[in-house]
């Protein structure tokens, strides 16, 4: 049966082609994905820069109260005294002991305060009061500088605590002019996927993202991860 062994040869003498043609369309496929990538993270970059660059041309917001908050002591601090011998404060608006996301943003805060303090004067507010603020601090670790805004109007005035939706998270940055005026020249929201927690980039990186996953105060001492 010539017309069978012939054409049993056309089929073996084509399918390996078939296969490295396959492969090949393939890894063009994925070189033509990385190039995306690639040219949307670059992307992503340019954005950045420009949304700096909009925030700083934003109108300069005068703080014309000095605002005292609270150490652990119970000690009045005045706003004007937080900036220590910066001109530039970043003051993060925390939610506070009942917040695991906020305790997060907080416990990523540590490992970066001594590398944020060599350009600025850093610290962290919360509702909590001065004993509960300080307990929790310490349960913690941080070594951050921590006030609390308990008793008076300053989260609300910065708008950080609304009539419905209670407090929020977030941050502040102040700068303290020569004749010792006091401006907000930035202000922003935290949540889950912004830039100033660094474990949902991580997450993005997993097949399946942050798959539902949520901080916690604490975890397995064998936890593993998610599968």
């Amino acid at each position: 049966m010539p017309g069978t062994h012939v054409g049993l040869h056309r089929k073996l003498c084509y399918h390996p082609h078939s296969v490295s043609y396959g492969l090949s369309m393939k890894k063009h496929a994925i070189s033509e994905l990385e190039h995306e990538i690639s040219r949307t993270r670059q992307e992503i970059i340019r954005n950045k820069e420009e949304l700096s660059r909009l925030v700083r041309r934003l109108p300069k917001e005068e703080i014309e109260k000095d605002y005292s908050l609270k150490d652990w002591n119970g000690h009045d601090v005045k706003l004007s005294k937080l900036f220590g011998k910066s001109n530039d404060l970043i003051l993060v608006h925390n939610m506070g002991r009942q917040c695991p996301y906020c305790t997060l943003w907080a416990d990523g805060f540590n490992g970066l305060v001594k590398h944020l303090e060599d350009r600025t004067s850093f610290v962290v507010v919360s509702p909590d009061t001065p004993k509960i603020q300080k307990e929790f601090a310490k349960s913690r670790g941080w070594k951050f500088k921590m006030l609390s805004g308990y008793g008076n109007s300053f989260i609300k005035d910065m708008g950080f605590e609304k009539p419905k939706r209670g407090f929020m998270p977030g941050v502040s940055v102040f700068r303290k002019e020569k004749d010792g005026k006091i401006f907000r020249v930035a202000v922003d929201q935290f949540g889950p996927g912004d830039d100033y927690c660094t474990i949902w980039h991580f997450f993005d990186l997993l097949p399946l993202g942050p798959n539902g996953w949520e901080p916690k105060f604490s975890y397995p001492k064998n936890n593993k991860g998610r599968y």
